[in-house]
């Protein structure tokens, strides 16, 4: 747009005038008119500051459409969010019918993927990823903001998916190995069992020294029923019992500076992962913007004012004497 500066001076001296083709209305008096007009424009003095208004004006107008603006100082929201690992058990004890969700008896398992599935409902901006462990520990998804294919995956997941024993240990492990590409206290890692660890290479203790050495908070849920056996309808369903290992699982918490909590139904089990949820809150600056501040304002309507002024003394140029 600065480039179209000279662009009325280029086209007054490139492009040829137009020629006289005479008057369009022949009357007698028509050169009296023509001196007059002379006369007038001679005697007005108005003939140069018109055309420096008008270049006024162009130059003005042609830094407008440029769109000047002006930058202001940095700024650096914060941006808040989650880095989260869940780690879910499929052991074959997450199998047992001793949890009720909406009035009906379901095992452990589908009462968790209701509770986890809600909990990653209200988890919009959050990085989430999924990992199940039974015999061994598999990752399902790397964290990630698409939430949706967690909660897909979460689904997909049966009882004894990954074998019908417990590898604590293992799920610590590979947990810590998932988070290690996040930032420094935002690698957070919610496990879900319902049992004791019974398998796998890396005592569930040792896997705990090891997050608390790449700075990994773990929290940990105890799931299942508390040993009684669950009525229905006045008939009483048999109960896995209470085979958690609870101490370890407090012991682990600790080490690594997380929570431990015990759930022995559903509802529990949605008020922890809600405390989690208030827990759990990262805050961590986001990208720097600078904003910007448009000044084209300021030349248009100093183009706009050339405009006016230029509009009398145009006026007065071709008012006959």
């Amino acid at each position: 747009m600065l480039l179209a500066l000279p662009l009325p001076w280029l086209v007054r001296r490139l492009v040829p005038p137009l020629p006289d083709a005479g008057p369009a209305l022949r009357v007698p008096w028509s050169a009296r008119v023509r001196e007059l007009a002379g006369a007038a424009t001679h005697a007005g003095g108005t003939g140069t500051r018109v055309p420096a208004l008008a270049w006024l004006g162009w130059a003005l107008l042609c830094v407008a459409a440029a769109r000047p603006m002006a930058w202001g100082e940095a700024v650096q929201p914060p941006d808040v969010g989650r880095e989260l690992m869940l780690a879910v058990d499929l052991s074959a004890s997450m199998g047992e019918r001793d949890m009720l969700l909406g009035g009906d008896v379901v095992d452990r398992l589908t009462a968790a993927k209701a509770v986890i599935a809600d909990f990653l409902e209200r988890r919009h901006g959050d990085r989430v990823g999924l990992l199940v462990f039974g015999r061994s520990a598999y990752a399902l998804a790397p964290p990630t903001t698409d939430l949706a294919s967690v909660r897909e995956q979460l689904a997909d997941t049966v009882v004894a998916l990954a074998g019908r024993e417990t590898a604590i240990g293992d799920a610590i492990g590979l947990g810590v190995k998932r988070l290690q590409s996040q930032r420094e206290g935002q690698r957070v890692l919610v496990l879900l069992t319902d049992g004791v660890n019974t398998a796998g290479m890396l005592d569930p203790l040792k896997a705990a020294g090891i997050a608390a050495d790449e700075d990994v908070r773990i929290h940990t849920i105890a799931f299942g029923g508390d040993g009684e056996a669950l009525s229905v309808f006045g008939f009483r369903l048999p109960s896995g019992g209470n085979e958690i290992d609870e101490a370890t699982l407090v012991r682990i918490a600790d080490m690594t500076g997380g929570r431990s909590f015990r759930a022995a139904d559903t509802e529990s089990l949605a008020q922890i992962y809600a405390e989690i949820d208030q827990l759990e809150p990262i805050e961590h600056p986001g990208e720097a913007l600078r904003p910007r501040r448009e000044r084209y304002a300021w030349p248009l309507a100093a183009a706009l004012c050339c405009g006016l002024l230029a509009l009398p003394l145009a006026w007065r140029r071709r008012r006959p004497a």
